[in-house]
Order: C-alpha cells, then sequence, then structure tokens
C-alpha cells in the first residue's frame, strides 16, 4: 500500500520545532532552552499537521515469552548458541566503540540500510515504548522488527517479527548465517565482537532477509558508541533520562545525554519525552547542530487525560496531528501513559505527520485497538494471584519511583511484600528508598547471575532503610519467593495483600519460570490477571 512506504523527511522548519537550517543561532537556542520549563507533560499544546492513514488490519498478536523449545534437537542447537555467545564479552563489559559492528556491517553487506528505522535510547522505558510502536505499525499493516534487550527469560525475546520472538529455529539459523562473517571479523579486530555486537548482526541481518518494512530498535547502553547506532534512523526517540550505568555514561544527566543524543542523525525527526532541563538542553543542540525536527511532549504532543481502569487506564493522547480520545491502555501506572503518547508521536512521526499544517490524525479506530493489545511483560506483570503477585524490573531509582506510584495507585494492597534481588553495579540504596514507603516487609535475596548484590551486602542496606524488623533475608530466590508470599498472606489480610518481585530483570525472568512452572507461556498476564 503506497500510503505505508517511508515519508519524505518532514520540514524542518514546520511547526516551531528545533533544527533550523544553517549557522547555529545562539539567541534562538536559547530562547528554545528557556522554553523547556514551561513544558507540561500532562497536556499538548501545539496542534501540528498529519495525514490519515486507514486500514481494516488490526494490531498483531502480543508476543509471548517463549519457554525452552519442546523438540529437544532444537533445544540442543539453541544451547550450542547460547554457549557460544556466552564465551564472548557480556553486556557490562564494554569498549566504547562501533569500529567492530562496522566492520561486520561491512561484510554482511550493510543489512540495516535496507528497511527505515525507529531507534530508541534513555534511561527508562525503552522496552515499553518500543512494544507501543511496534503494535502500532503492525496495526497499520507494516512488517516490523523490533529488537530489544536485556530478555526476561528467552534471549530469543531480544529478536522479534511480526510482533513476535523468532521461533528458536529461526534464531539458531540467524546465527548460524552471520557466524562465518563474525569469525572473519573476530580475526582482524584487536578484541572478539562482543556478545551484544553480535546479537546486533543477527537482528539486522534477519530484518533485511524478512524483509521487514520498519525496524524498532532500542539501543543497549547510551547511544553514541553503542553497537545498536549503525543505524541512520529517520526517528529517534529519547524516553525519560536519568542516572544508571554513570560508571559508563556519566554522573549527570548532562553527560548521560551527550551519549545519548549520539542517535540522532542528520535531518531525523526527534520524539522527546519530558527530560530534566539539563538533558533537554544537550539533546536539544545535537538536533539544532544536525538540522534535526524536534517534538516535544508537553509541547508539540501530551497525554491530555487518564483514568484508572480495570485492568490498565484509560487515556485522551494528544498527537503530532491531533487529539485520541477512548485509548485503553492494558497497563498499569502514570509512566506507561507517557511512554504510549512517545510512542504515538514516534509513528505519526515516522508516518509524517507534523510535517504540514493540515489536521488530521492517524485511523482512531486502528490505534485503538493496537494500545489495547500492547503488552510488556516483566513491567508491573500480575504474574498470580491470591495473593496477588507482581513482576516490575525496575532497576534504578526512577524506575523504582516510577514502579512504587503505580501500585499506590493501581492496586489497594493493605499489606504489600517486597522480594528484591539487585544487580551489585546498581544504585540499591536508591531503589530500596523509592520501594520504602510501600513495602510493609521486604525479602533480600539474589538471582543467578554472577552480577548478582552478595545477599549479606544487601540485607545491610536493606536494614538502613528499612529497619531490622522489617527486612528477611533468604539467599535463595525459590525460598525468598515463598517466603513472601506466606508474608503477605499473614494476619488474616489475605484479599487485600500482595507480593512485588523487583530490582532486576534477571531477578524478574527467574521468579516468572519459578511462578509460572513448566510448560508455561506469557504474553504479559494471564486470564482473569487483570
Amino acid at each position: 500500500m503506497t500510503e505505508h512506504s517511508r515519508p519524505e523527511p518532514p520540514d524542518s522548519g514546520d511547526s516551531g520545532e528545533a533544527g533550523t537550517p544553517g549557522d547555529f543561532d545562539a539567541a534562538a537556542f536559547e530562547e528554545l532552552i528557556g522554553a523547556e520549563t514551561q513544558r507540561d507533560p500532562d497536556l499538548a499544546v501545539i496542534e501540528a499537521g498529519s495525514r490519515t492513514l486507514r486500514t481494516q488490519a488490526g494490531p498483531p498478536a502480543g508476543d509471548g515469552v517463549p519457554d525452552r523449545p519442546a523438540d529437544p534437537e532444537v533445544d540442543r542447537a539453541l544451547r550450542e548458541v547460547e554457549t557460544e555467545l556466552s564465551k564472548r564479552w557480556g553486556e557490562t563489559k564494554l569498549d566504547p566503540s562501533v569500529t567492530r559492528i562496522k566492520a561486520l556491517m561491512d561484510v554482511l553487506g550493510e543489512p540495516q540500510r535496507a528497511y527505515p528505522a525507529i531507534h530508541i535510547t534513555g534511561t527508562n522505558g525503552k522496552t515499553s515504548t518500543a512494544r507501543m510502536i511496534e503494535a502500532l505499525l503492525g496495526g497499520f499493516e507494516l512488517r516490523t522488527g523490533r529488537y530489544s534487550s536485556p530478555h526476561v527469560q528467552s534471549i530469543t525475546e531480544r529478536i522479534s517479527l511480526d510482533g513476535a520472538p523468532l521461533p528458536a529455529e529461526r534464531f539458531v539459523a540467524a546465527y548460524e548465517d552471520v557466524k562465518p562473517y563474525v569469525e572473519l571479523v573476530d580475526a582482524r579486530e584487536e578484541y572478539r565482537l562482543s556478545f551484544f555486537e553480535v546479537l546486533t548482526a543477527m537482528a539486522y541481518s534477519a530484518f533485511a532477509d524478512a524483509p521487514v518494512d520498519v525496524a524498532v530498535v532500542e539501543v543497549g547502553m547510551g547511544g553514541t558508541w553503542d553497537a545498536t547506532n549503525v543505524l541512520d534512523a529517520g526517528v529517534a526517540v529519547i524516553t525519560p533520562i536519568s542516572l544508571d550505568h554513570t560508571d559508563r555514561l556519566g554522573g549527570t544527566p548532562a553527560e548521560i545525554a551527550a551519549e545519548k543524543s549520539g542517535i540522532v542523525k542528520q535531518d531525523a525527526t526527534v520524539v522527546l519525552a519530558q527530560q530534566p532541563i539539563e538533558a533537554a538542553s544537550v539533546i536539544l543542540r545535537r538536533a539544532v547542530e544536525v538540522d534535526a525536527t524536534v517534538a516535544r511532549e508537553g509541547m508539540e504532543f501530551g497525554v491530555v487525560s487518564r483514568e484508572i481502569a480495570v485492568g490498565g487506564q484509560l487515556l485522551t493522547l494528544r498527537g503530532l496531528g491531533g487529539e485520541y480520545p477512548d485509548i485503553f491502555l492494558p497497563l498499569h501506572g502514570e509512566h506507561m501513559a507517557h511512554n504510549a503518547v512517545v510512542a504515538l508521536a514516534a509513528v505519526e512521526a515516522f508516518f509524517g505527520i507534523g510535517a504540514t499544517q493540515a489536521s488530521r490524525t492517524l485511523d482512531i479506530e486502528v490505534v485503538r485497538a493496537a494500545f489495547a493489545a500492547v503488552t510488556s511483560p516483566g513491567r508491573l506483570e500480575v504474574i498470580r494471584s491470591s495473593p496477588t503477585v507482581l513482576l516490575d524490573a525496575a532497576h534504578n531509582p526512577g524506575g523504582a519511583q516510577a514502579a512504587a506510584a503505580a501500585v499506590s495507585e493501581a492496586f489497594g494492597f493493605s499489606r504489600l511484600i517486597g522480594v528484591v534481588g539487585p544487580s551489585a553495579d546498581k544504585d540499591v540504596t536508591g531503589v530500596l528508598e523509592a520501594f520504602e514507603p510501600i513495602f510493609t516487609e521486604i525479602v533480600v535475596t539474589r538471582n543467578s547471575s554472577h552480577r548478582a548484590m552478595d545477599v549479606d551486602q544487601l540485607a545491610a542496606v536493606a536494614v538502613e532503610v528499612f529497619g531490622e524488623d522489617r527486612v528477611q533475608v533468604e539467599p535463595r530466590l525459590d525460598d525468598a519467593l515463598e517466603a513472601a508470599i506466606s508474608l503477605a498472606e499473614a494476619e488474616d489480610e489475605y484479599a487485600g495483600a500482595g507480593v512485588l518481585i523487583t530490582g532486576s530483570v534477571i531477578t524478574v525472568g527467574e521468579a516468572r519460570m519459578l511462578l509460572r512452572g513448566p510448560g508455561r507461556r506469557g504474553g504479559g498476564r494471564e486470564t482473569g490477571d487483570r
């Protein structure tokens, strides 16, 4: 369908956005930065142009979280791939360079240039935003490829086609396809390609082979030197920035923003979530330097209203082309509403909405159907009831604050027990302080990763935050889950009790497997959970 083809880049002068061609205008830039203090993330005040896209297509089916393959031979082949990848540098060992991935893309024939892309960075909300973008694009009959990290349970989750993770057989085939080229580059470079670099190459190659109409790509870390940044994406999305990975990205929001804004390319459109003023200043300067068009949450688009609903929330969103009322989002929390409007603006920008002065919107029924089908496993996911058990992958203070606020808003727990198993390199004190007001008691534990924080050290931090009487130590995650459920059921408060498992994506993934049991598949929620 011709209306689904990639649009021409919007004129950077339209709608008052940053990105005016020519020399850097210091006075105009200072005026732009001054406007940042007036931004309201809950109200869009500028109406930009659009065009209407109409189709009878529904959104893609919600993608599940795969189990191990049922076929023993396929499972064996997948384990061999996982073992080979595990021998490479892990995702926390980095050489801040795109030299190796560029060399690999070169010998592979530049597969990442075979399709347009939406590139997503930020500190929190990247994966949920990517899933929403994927659902919206699929609703308009576009074939999508999504690359996300980390995974909740299965490595195959990281590479999705048409809204579903690659089947194990296809994942293995994708690895075998790139393996000879990986070995060729390994032999040439000072360091072998990393785990993440190889996965990135697999994703880009799989997307080209499919082929996809558009790739939705989440950075691994940062932006400038992230392996995904060999893309030349027409739309760059920057979700809220806060402090995380400070040893690699910098110790202030401005320093982190400098790294993340590296995904903004010449003449691209930047969809910018609400940011700290110092981070916004850095990103807007980058946009001006590369003649990028900027759409800002709270100015060009925003959340007009939201109401708590059974199983999620009902939203009115203001996009680049106008208003979208009665959007049901089956995810909890104010932060998810903001992720939704960022995703909507990104898809509008991809289709060229906002590049003209005509006031039209995307097909509202398609938008509603897409959002209603969105899932985000491990993000305030209800995994079981009686008592209610939630999973949330918050692993930094910003994510923990958002999760805590969402739990308070959406669930009427009279007693909430936390199970926390973080990585040692995180701001654990900040995470625990964010959860302290909502946790009646906390069970500290660890996951199976070598990065997990020592339980005794974690307990010492928890006692400082919660007091000794509210802290229980269970070194094994299965024992911690059992203890937390027992605590939640205590004192005859069974109906109003809950458990929240958090602190790390790894902890959430392992808890998800333990609680669901063998042979279960998850698509973000179970029937009757919400």
